[in-house]
């Protein structure tokens, strides 16, 4: 059967129109009305060719010919980019009207009603202040009070509040009011401002009865599947319902590792599961055709509610209703043209899907399914069983059709996705159908659910560890080209192998350039990606679970501290271009914790690019108007901002810091380099701690009165200079010494006292002007991870007896017991 691909070219158009006009709506208007003058004027062309020759040839059948079919192409792509950038230019000034934006872009404060779309997510845990931490969530701003004047729209932000005492978070559904300032965000955002709450936030509404028993019902399941044991427990909500809150970081960094992140995001698989599953039980009860097709899209409607209509089910939901409608009337639609349709009706809905990844990624991989899955099952059951065939062609297809998208999230190609895909995913359905039916049955027969959670325990806990071993394996990814070059290149080479591999034997003399071509284009990949800076971040010998990252912004601190989906940043650098190119190579889109060690501008200068992005700020004493006007405008920018002293303590994620200097109250050594905030972080098998500029008086006030004791990192003070404490170091012991510093900097840093400390310490010294962005993870059996962005020679290390060191080359291993 041949493909039906006549809406391709309208949707890729309807695609590419959203996605650029969605960054500059105030277009909108215009490229429509070109757009579908277009439209009407080549349709009115094709006509007037048309009725003569319809005149000549009326008792003659004849088919169009090749420019009528052109023609009709671009009539169909000018109305469909029309009807998209005609829904940008309605819907732009309905999510940010005018009153909005002055808002937003004033930071003044406001009393706002939101209505809670999503499951809020903790974002950090302050412990030493006393308060509660911090927690955000998607929400619909419906109604604005500034300045005594009201205003009422319908608005996507994402809101950042205090946490709830108790625990108790708003449900989805929930309408709140809380007082607080907007943020506007980039244009294209699915969100179009940031809420940042002030004061906790009152209930204003509950939710509808619908969302109601959704909230209940979800919120039941995952405290019973979440009270079994392991891994499983976590990862069954998230298989079977979509609720991934119960997933560890550890647990998520495998699962995305070994390419199973998906099957913990509802998509099209789970609702075919779903409505096939129904569809078979009315076979069964010997229901009519009509009944059956109701009772699935009932089915359907209530699962889209109870997982949440994220993007990818919302695409797979719509495409399912089609489907069943065109089997009802009798005439079932082939997949491709419906899933094309969906795509332009879901588009014209709402263009701000153009840039979702999970939007792109869910059809993609649709299509793959669609078109590769046939003629690859066919091409490998020439070698093995057509069952064992399609196994192995379904998550390859969706592996071949994602991947160039993927290649934006991730330079890198995952060398073990399709064994970890073929081992785990015939364990999906059985986790989500058994788990789905004890979810709805929790509540009237809980002794019937509790053993179906056990039984949807158990593929639910091999897909866990198959994630957890694949994980572990060596190599688990190939180096590539990031952006929109890797994008294309990894395009090019996934024709050609589809050209190899798909092609009859007539053809395969015209084969063999295609596959010596893909070759040569893979290795010049790999190799491309090998070399290209900051995209080797997530090549194959970069530590996926990775701690500590000093970025190279020249002379001057930023330093990352990381746990799972948690992000802390120590110092923002000189320059907000270096360190924004640092954080991005990272995939960093939020702080939850900054702390400002001091107020030097090698310390400070680059706090641009962190403004809007900060949860909580630890500052020092400021010292002069321009410090507290550092501090205003981390504030209107959403951050909570405390000055910090010694005896303060708090979480990150599972990493617990707590603040050893400045003393609070002390007459002395409270500003400037000498009351430089000196923080410690211990967790996940590492203790680190960072100096900031501290000199050797202020590091000898630290050992008599917080004596730190040994630690496995510590961010070396003030880039190196002469001025340290000999004794702090030795006490310190530590494995691995980042040294923050410039290559052209004039003051010597660092200097060859400093070395030889670090040296005579057993300290392995790690420059970020000769080795680039230095990376350390913690490593098996009380080893260090060692990762830097360039090869240095380090020199041959001094003798000690505190710990072994890595040998110079790009990735290492630091051990040695303490």
């Amino acid at each position: 059967m041949s493909l039906d691909l006549r809406l391709a070219l309208p949707a890729l158009a309807a695609w590419l129109t959203s996605g650029l006009l969605i960054g500059a709506p105030e277009g909108a208007w215009s490229i429509a009305l070109v757009l579908w003058a277009a439209a009407g004027v080549t349709a009115g062309i094709l006509v007037m060719k048309r009725m003569p020759a319809r005149r000549r040839e009326m008792n003659q059948r004849s088919e169009p010919s090749r420019w009528q079919l052109l023609g009709g192409s671009v009539v169909l792509c000018c109305a469909a980019a029309a009807l998209v950038a005609t829904a940008v230019g309605v819907w732009a000034p309905v999510r940010l009207p005018p009153e909005m934006r002055a808002a937003a872009e004033s930071h003044a404060t406001l009393t706002a009603t939101v209505t809670v779309w999503s499951v809020p997510v903790a974002a950090r845990a302050f412990i030493g202040s006393g308060t509660s931490g911090r927690v955000r969530y998607r929400a619909t701003l419906t109604q604005v009070d500034l300045r005594g004047d009201t205003t009422r729209l319908e608005s996507p932000v994402v809101v950042f509040a205090e946490a709830a005492r108790g625990g108790h978070e708003p449900e989805i559904g929930t309408s709140l009011r809380l007082r607080g300032t907007l943020r506007p965000t980039n244009p294209g955002d699915a969100a179009v401002a940031l809420l940042f709450a002030t004061e906790p936030a009152q209930v204003a509404e509950s939710p509808p009865w619908w969302l109601q028993w959704s909230n209940e019902l979800r919120a039941r399941f995952a405290a019973a599947a979440t009270s079994l044991p392991g891994d499983g427990g976590d990862l069954l909500p998230g298989l079977a319902i979509g609720d991934t809150s119960a997933v560890s970081p550890a647990l998520d960094q495998a699962m995305k590792t070994s390419s199973l992140s998906h099957l913990t995001a509802v998509s099209g698989a789970n609702c075919a599961i779903v409505i096939a599953s129904i569809m078979l039980l009315g076979g069964y009860l010997r229901l009519r055709r009509s009944w059956r097709i109701l009772l699935s899209l009932v089915t359907l409607l209530g699962f889209t509610v109870l997982v949440t209509p994220e993007p990818s089910v919302l695409r797979s939901a719509v495409m399912a209703t089609l489907t069943l409608a065109s089997i009802g009337v009798g005439r079932p639609g082939r997949g491709v043209p419906t899933l094309l349709v969906v795509v332009i009706g879901l588009l014209a809905s709402d263009p701000w899907l153009a840039r979702n990844y999970g939007f792109a990624l869910s059809v993609l991989a649709t299509a793959g399914l669609l078109i590769l899955v046939g003629p690859l099952s066919r091409v490998l059951s020439q070698w093995m069983p057509l069952a064992l065939a399609a196994v192995i062609a379904i998550p390859l297809a969706a592996q071949l059709a994602c991947q160039p998208i993927l290649i934006l999230l991730s330079p890198s190609l995952p060398l073990y996705g399709v064994p970890a895909n073929i081992l785990a995913g015939p364990a999906a359905p059985v986790a989500t159908v058994v788990g789905l039916i004890a979810c709805l049955t929790l509540p009237v027969l809980p002794g019937v659910a509790s053993g179906l959670l056990a039984g949807a325990w158990l593929p639910s806990a091999w897909i866990a560890a198959v994630s957890q071993t694949m994980s572990t394996l060596p190599g688990t990814r190939l180096p590539w080209p990031g952006g929109v070059p890797g994008v294309l290149l990894l395009s090019v080479v996934t024709l050609l192998t589809l050209v190899v591999v798909l092609r009859g034997p007539a053809a395969r003399p015209a084969r063999w350039p295609a596959a010596v071509l893909a070759v040569l284009l893979v290795g010049f990949g790999s190799y491309a990606g090998s070399l290209i800076g900051t995209q080797i971040g997530r090549a194959t010998t970069f530590p996926a679970n990775w701690q500590i990252a000093a970025c190279d912004i020249g002379q001057g601190d930023a330093v990352v501290v990381r746990d799972g989906d948690e992000y802390g940043l120590v110092d923002v650098g000189p320059d907000p271009k270096l360190l924004s190119s640092c954080l991005a190579t990272l995939g960093i889109s939020r702080i939850n914790l900054l702390v400002l060690t001091h107020y030097d501008l090698d310390h400070i200068g680059g706090v641009d690019a962190v403004i809007g992005m900060v949860d909580t700020a630890l500052v020092g004493q400021p010292e002069n108007a321009q410090d507290e006007r550092l501090h205003e405008r981390l504030a209107a920018g959403g951050a909570v901002v405390r000055q910090t002293s010694r005896g303060d303590a708090g979480t990150l994620g599972g990493l617990r810091w707590n603040i050893l200097w400045p003393v609070r109250g002390a007459t002395t050594m409270q500003v400037g380099n000498p009351g430089s905030i000196t923080i410690l972080f211990e967790g996940r098998g590492l203790r680190s701690i960072f100096l900031g500029d501290l000199g050797e008086e202020s590091q000898n006030a630290l050992r008599r009165i917080s004596l730190p004791g040994s630690v496995d990192v510590v961010k070396v003070a003030h880039h190196g200079s002469a001025d340290q404490s000999f004794e702090l170091y030795a006490e310190l012991r530590a494995r691995v010494g980042l040294i923050s510093v410039g290559t052209t900097n004039t003051y010597g840093h660092p200097t060859d006292a400093l070395l030889n400390t670090l040296a005579s310490a057993g300290t392995l010294s790690v420059r970020t002007d000769r080795e680039g962005m230095s990376v350390v993870a913690p490593g098996d059996n009380g080893t260090i991870v060692l990762w830097t962005e360039k090869i240095a020679d380090r020199g041959p290390p001094a003798p000690s007896t505190a710990a072994p060191t890595a040998a110079p080359t790009a990735t290492g291993r630091v051990s040695g017991a303490r």
